[in-house]
C-alpha cells in the first residue's frame, strides 16, 4: 500500500510508513476526520486519493442531510462501525434561507448539492418559496466546499442521474417542504459536464413535471424519469390537490425525443405516490417504491409495480420511514423516539432525538434485518423531508 508521504516523513515513528498506512486503513472513514488533527502526516495519507482507493468497498457510507446543509451539517454515517462522521456545513448566503428538496449526487470522490426550494429576503412576497440554481460540491478527500456552475435553471424535487461522468437533471419546480402543496413545476432538462463544470440545455419534457426520479437504463443509454405531478386541481375550489403522473418518459442520454411509457398502473388500482429508489445491480437498474410500510417492485416487462415486501416494524406515531439504496440493499429509516415538531421548534431547550432505527432489506435473498445507532443531532429531525444519500469509496 502507498502511503503518498514525501520522503522523510514518518506516519507512526517506528513503523514503515507502508505498515502504518494499513494499520490506518483499518479505521473506518467515519472516523478520518478525527484521525487528520493528529498531526501534518496523518492528515497527508488520510487526504491521499491512493489511500482512499485502497480500501475498495468497504466504505459504504449514508449521507443525512437533515435540513439546510448551510445552517444544518450533514452528517456521514458508517453502518458497518455505528459511527458517524459530521461535515462543515454548505456555503451560507445571507440572504436566504430554508434550502429543502435538493439533490445530493455521489460522483467519484465528490458529493454534489444541487438546487432546491429556499425563502429569499430579497423576493416579494417574502414568505413565497422561489427554486434555487446553486451547484455546490463537497471534496471527501479534504473535507471542503465549493461552488461551481449554478444550473441554466433554478429547480427543486427534480429528477437526476449520473451517466458516463455526467449528471442529469430533469423537470422540478419550487414547491417547499413546509407547503403540502402548489408551487411552480418545469419542463427543463439539463446535463452537467463534470470536467468543463459547464451545464448545457437538452430537449425540454414532453409535460410539466416535478417530484419526480430518474434513472439511467437500457444499458446505459437511456435517461428515465418515473412518476411525479403536473396539473394540480383544487376540492371545493379552495384545498390545491396534486394530479400524479401514472407513467413515465424515456430519453437516450446523448439527447433526442421523449417517448412515453404506458400508465405504469392497471386500471382500477391505485396509484401509489411513495418514495422510489433505484438498485443497480452490474448496471441494471431496478425500481423500489417505499409506500407506507409496503415495498414495491417496477417490472419493466410488464410496466407494472408489483409488491415485494412489507417493512417489519412500522413507524411509530405514523411517522414517515428514510428510504434509501445502500451496497445494493434497501436502508428504511426512522426515529424509535418521535416527539412533536411544532412543540420543539417552539421550545427553546433542545433536547438529543434519540436512537435511529435502520430497516434492510435485500432485494436478492428477499430477507430482512436491522440495526440501531445513536442519533448523532441534538435536536430531532424529521426524517420524512431529510435529504438522504449513498456515496461509496
Amino acid at each position: 500500500m502507498s502511503s503518498d508521504c514525501d520522503g522523510g516523513v514518518t506516519v507512526i515513528p517506528g513503523l514503515p510508513n507502508d505498515v502504518a498506512a494499513w494499520i490506518l486503513s483499518k479505521v473506518p472513514y467515519s472516523h478520518h476526520a478525527r484521525l487528520k488533527t493528529t498531526c501534518k502526516s496523518w492528515k497527508l495519507l488520510l487526504s491521499s486519493k491512493s489511500f482512499l482507493n485502497s480500501l475498495n468497498k468497504r466504505n459504504h457510507l449514508l449521507c443525512i442531510f437533515p435540513q439546510d446543509p448551510s445552517i444544518a451539517s450533514p452528517f456521514l454515517f458508517d453502518p458497518n462501525a455505528l459511527a458517524w462522521c459530521p461535515l462543515p456545513p454548505m456555503p451560507c448566503n445571507p440572504h436566504v434561507y430554508g434550502l429543502c428538496n435538493f439533490a445530493a449526487v455521489p460522483l467519484g470522490p465528490h458529493l454534489y448539492v444541487l438546487g432546491g426550494s429556499l425563502f429569499d429576503t430579497r423576493s416579494f412576497p417574502i414568505d413565497r418559496p422561489s427554486p434555487s440554481s446553486a451547484t455546490f460540491r463537497f471534496n471527501l478527500h479534504d473535507f471542503s466546499w465549493e461552488p461551481r456552475a449554478p444550473m441554466l435553471t433554478p429547480r427543486g424535487s427534480f429528477a437526476c442521474a449520473v451517466v458516463q461522468g455526467a449528471i442529469l437533471v430533469a423537470g422540478g419546480g419550487s414547491r417547499h417542504t413546509m407547503f403540502g402543496a402548489a408551487g411552480t413545476r418545469i419542463r427543463s432538462v439539463e446535463r452537467y459536464e463534470v470536467g468543463r463544470d459547464q451545464w448545457v440545455a437538452m430537449d425540454p419534457l414532453p409535460g410539466f413535471r416535478a417530484g419526480c426520479v430518474g434513472f439511467v437504463g437500457g444499458e446505459g443509454r437511456e435517461f428515465w424519469v418515473v412518476g411525479g405531478y403536473g396539473a394540480s386541481r383544487t376540492i371545493s375550489g379552495v384545498f390545491p390537490v396534486d394530479e400524479y403522473y401514472r407513467d413515465a418518459v424515456v430519453m437516450g442520454v446523448e439527447g433526442g425525443a421523449w417517448r412515453e411509457v404506458g400508465d405504469l398502473w392497471g386500471d382500477g388500482e391505485r396509484v401509489r405516490v411513495g418514495k422510489i429508489v433505484v438498485v443497480n445491480d452490474n448496471g441494471r437498474p431496478t425500481l423500489f417504491m417505499l409506500d407506507g410500510n409496503e415495498i414495491f417492485r417496477y417490472d419493466m416487462s410488464s410496466n407494472r409495480w408489483l409488491y415485494e415486501s412489507r417493512v417489519p416494524r412500522k413507524a411509530p406515531y405514523n411517522s414517515s420511514f428514510g428510504f434509501v439504496v445502500l451496497d445494493g440493499e434497501l436502508y428504511v429509516v426512522t426515529h424509535l423516539c418521535v416527539v412533536d415538531f411544532t412543540e420543539t421548534r417552539r421550545s427553546r431547550q433542545q433536547k438529543r432525538a434519540g436512537t435511529m432505527f435502520i430497516q434492510i432489506y435485500d432485494p436478492k435473498n428477499k430477507t430482512w434485518r436491522s440495526l440501531v445507532a445513536k442519533s448523532p443531532f441534538n435536536y430531532p429531525i424529521d426524517i420524512n423531508s431529510a435529504v438522504l444519500s449513498s456515496i461509496c469509496l
